[in-house]
């Protein structure tokens, strides 16, 4: 098996792929990478990574970036973990719909939310649609649970959860019973646990 490379800072998305290494349960090397004194924007980082971002991983000489495309990259690399639906089960479409609508639509709806972006003039400009539509279908997602896919816990549990978890300390998610015990559950996992446990 290759060395997976990780390229992390715990104040970045990077905290999200660390708790998805963890689920995995496979050795990873890790390098951190010095935010403060701006690492991820020096010559050597950007030939990994024109964007000059975490998270970052080198998995079998192939670099992936984003943090979402990551989590669905090792959750087929390892199909030991159980993380993701194999390609002819049903359950597939439903977990990829909700990994990246958490790209797609959760993170920027929670970062206009933060920052209090106005709205387009023309409805609908938004590639989310609107912050009420997203915490709606957010809701959904996660109904009835206990995951996004039932009894059964995947990468796309990993991606949102981290999202949600990321807007609870930041007040920029919707103060709902269904997220409030989503997130706890969560948070009850070793693998979180040990993720989010790094010193910072």
């Amino acid at each position: 098996m290759s060395e997976i490379i990780f390229y992390y800072n715990p104040m970045s998305r990077a905290r999200i792929v660390r708790w998805m290494l963890e689920e995995v349960g496979v050795p990873f090397r890790t390098e951190n990478v010095d935010l403060e004194k701006k690492q991820q924007k020096t010559a050597q980082f950007l030939a990994i990574n024109p964007m000059g971002k975490l998270p970052t991983i080198i998995h079998r000489g192939v670099v992936v970036t984003e943090a979402a495309a990551i989590c669905a990259y090792l959750a087929d690399a390892f199909p030991a973990a159980g993380l993701a639906p194999a390609l002819h089960d049903p359950a597939r479409g439903t977990y990829l719909r909700w990994l990246f609508f958490g790209a797609g639509c959760i993170e920027p709806a929670l970062v206009d939310k933060m920052y209090d972006r106005p709205l387009p003039a023309r409805e609908g400009a938004l590639g989310y649609g609107s912050y009420a539509d997203t915490m709606n279908a957010l809701d959904k997602a996660i109904t009835p649970g206990p995951y996004i896919l039932g009894d059964r816990f995947s990468a796309a549990d990993v991606y949102v959860g981290a999202e949600m978890i990321w807007a609870q300390l930041t007040k920029t998610l919707e103060d709902r019973p269904s997220f409030a015990a989503y997130i706890a559950r969560l948070r009850e996992r070793s693998a979180f646990q040990r993720a989010f446990e790094l010193p910072k």
